[in-house]
């Protein structure tokens, strides 16, 4: 794909976008169904208070100047706009390493692993790129159907070369994961080694199923039932509910921050400032139906939908214990000739905001393993 030269990029959110926001949010109503809705309901009126109290009086600027001390670009790849951050280990062996998160995080998730990846240890260290998926944040989005998770495996190939990266890690969580997964498929011979969160669950049911893997497929189909709807939306009319999102601020809090305290291995939830960061994003740049849209690309996605290549470049395997559903070990060598399976201590579906000391230190034992 054709790749223009990258350009230095910083964020500067409008000031008429940020006033729009406050006083969209001063002027909301809240729903209550219940004087005390159960938590299997959705957002509780509490917390989204609490949220949208503390997002009116967020300190976007200081945040924004944070964020901005990182180099970041912009390039476009095959037509599309795409951000990322770029930056450079300082050990003496630096080892290429992408790094792609999913819904409903963004970019900014990633970011504190920078500095326990890019120090030197033992005078290893990794160049670590971190490109936002097309139509997250400040990535441009899609133009015309067809821009899937395949397709975006190939612009992060072509983008690493672009950086003249011949050979890369590769990490993922989420929709990450499917990226890294495609890019193990079809840029194998680019891949050092492939790294993921978690094990899809909607491969093949296996004719010689184990104890251990019946009971994950079955738990799997009842949280399908109980907490699924959201993706099944997502997948099929991304259209309607980007409507409400992009015209609620605090619409697409209930719907994001829901997400956020499900799938976080802390009762608190994440902290206050960094649920905002990540609304404001979606909210200024307004691409929250845009991410919506990559879960219908990504169901119509054949080799996303497929069973992977089980050999070829090496896989690792973190599985967090407060993930959406931490897969067994041996659902995963099913399907993957498996060099590397972590199960971790504490942590959920945000490893980079939760515990990015257990994310980067898996990373670089698996870098060990390989012998980089």
């Amino acid at each position: 794909m054709p790749i223009t030269p990258p350009k230095s990029f910083r964020i500067a959110l409008a000031a008429d976008t940020l006033g729009d926001l406050r006083r969209r949010l001063a002027e909301s109503r809240i729903a209550d169904i219940l004087p005390a809705p159960p938590a299997h309901l959705g957002l509780a009126a509490p917390r989204l208070r609490e949220i949208v109290n503390h997002w009116q009086s967020f300190d976007w600027r200081k945040t924004e100047t944070e964020i901005n001390v990182v180099p970041a670009f912009k390039t476009e790849i095959d037509g599309i706009p795409i951000h990322f951050i770029h930056v450079r280990g300082k050990g003496a062996n630096s080892i290429p390493l992408v790094l792609t998160n999913g819904w409903p995080s963004c970019f900014v998730e990633l970011l504190p692993l920078i500095p326990l990846l890019t120090e030197p240890v033992n005078g290893l260290s990794f160049d670590v790129v971190i490109p936002s998926l097309p139509g997250y944040g400040f990535s441009g989005p899609p133009q015309a159907p067809g821009l899937n998770i395949t397709r975006i495996a190939t612009m992060w190939a072509d983008l690493m070369a672009g950086l003249s990266y011949s050979r890369f890690l590769a990490h993922g969580s989420d929709m990450g994961a499917g990226v890294v997964e495609r890019l193990r498929a079809n840029h194998g011979d680019r891949l050092l080694g492939a790294h993921m969160m978690n094990v899809n669950w909607f491969y093949p049911r296996p004719a010689d199923i184990t104890p251990a893997e019946e009971a994950y497929l079955g738990a799997a189909e009842a949280w399908r039932m109980q907490e699924g709807a959201y993706a099944m939306l997502h997948g099929s009319k991304p259209q309607t509910i980007a409507a409400v999102l992009a015209d609620s601020p605090v619409g697409l809090a209930a719907w994001i921050v829901e997400k956020l305290d499900a799938w976080t291995d802390d009762a608190k939830g994440l902290p206050l400032d960094t649920i905002c960061t990540l609304l404001t994003i979606y909210w200024a740049t307004g691409t929250i139906g845009s991410s919506l849209y990559l879960y219908y690309e990504a169901f119509g996605d054949v080799g996303v939908m497929s069973p992977p290549p089980k050999y070829g470049a090496p896989v690792a395997v973190a599985v967090f214990p407060k993930d959406i559903l931490p897969a067994p070990r041996v659902w995963g060598e099913r399907w993957y000739d498996i060099a590397r399976w972590t199960v971790m201590p504490a942590g959920g579906h945000f490893p980079g905001f939760e515990r990015p000391d257990l994310l980067a230190a898996d990373l670089r034992g698996f870098a060990g393993d390989l012998g980089l």
